[in-house]
């Protein structure tokens, strides 16, 4: 490849837990936010020897709950290296006056986590009028939002593209798709009815790889009929460090792996061009 690499989705964890105290969402703190915590000079640390050049972190819903101090504080500390993705309740009455004020923190992304490791996904209230209003401030300030879900969520993932269509919508891990059976991946077809959506963008990161994997699936075929659907100027790569075993630069070098299927220019797009695209204050730092 001969672009910079761009990681969209690691995470970071403060050991002092009197500053950054963990508050986290549906009430149960995530295992590798305890036993894998690394601050944001580790982060920086991890990119300079995996190559990364830039990235977007992701706040630890399961660790902070809505409070994004630590990411707001590392892109305090670090303005050139990173910006920041944070969590906010979508549904709360003062959402927009909360999303405005860590906008000015540095947040320039926000994540709907609807479940993962510590609750069951449900995505029911993803498309609720209620997040309108946050919805309508992204737009206006043209920035991302993404998705934690999967399957489930696709149909209201759709609806707030369609009613949105100025806000980048991303969703994480590809979905978490069903890649059972081999070629042409029937029971992926939720995630493939995401392609006629053009504000909609796929994170691909080890959990996703992962899943390839484990379902014995062709991974460099799965990723070219990705390309072939979507484009590479949707697709990024996030390495779900240090959530994901496993050092930066090992997750780096899995992740090239993977793509080595595709054109440069695809692999080139998928490891830090949409990312620039997606986090614009990336490329004026």
């Amino acid at each position: 490849m001969s672009g910079p690499i761009v990681d969209i989705h690691p995470h970071i964890i403060s050991t002092d837990t009197n500053k950054y105290p963990p508050t986290p969402l549906f009430g149960i703190q995530s295992d590798w936010s305890k036993e894998r915590p690394a601050s944001d000079e580790d982060l920086i640390t991890a990119m300079d020897a995996a190559g990364v050049a830039k990235t977007a972190i992701v706040h630890a819903s399961t660790c902070y709950g809505f409070d994004n101090s630590l990411v707001a504080d590392a892109v305090k500390r670090f303005p050139t290296r990173c910006t920041a993705v944070g969590s906010i309740d979508m549904l709360a009455p003062d959402a927009v006056a909360v999303t405005k004020d860590w906008i000015s923190r540095g947040i320039t992304g926000l994540r709907i986590f609807t479940g993962g490791s510590t609750k069951k996904v449900d995505a029911s209230t993803l498309d609720d009028a209620r997040s309108y209003p946050v919805w309508e401030l992204m737009s206006e300030r043209g920035l991302s939002i993404c998705i934690q879900s999967t399957a489930v969520g696709i149909p209201a993932t759709i609806a707030l593209a369609k009613r949105f269509p100025n806000v980048p919508v991303i969703l994480d891990h590809f979905g978490r798709p069903d890649v059972s059976g081999g070629p042409p991946y029937a029971a992926a077809a939720p995630l493939l009815s995401l392609a006629a959506v053009p504000n909609v963008y796929l994170k691909f990161t080890p959990p996703a790889l992962d899943r390839l994997k484990d379902a014995n699936a062709d991974v460099h075929g799965f990723l070219r009929m990705l390309v072939a659907e979507f484009g590479a100027n949707r697709i990024a790569w996030g390495s779900n460090w240090p959530n994901s075993p496993g050092t930066l630069k090992e997750l780096v070098t899995e992740a090239k792996a993977a793509l080595s299927g595709l054109s440069t220019a695809d692999q080139d797009a998928i490891l830090g061009g949409t990312a620039l695209r997606l986090y614009p204050a990336l490329r004026t730092k």
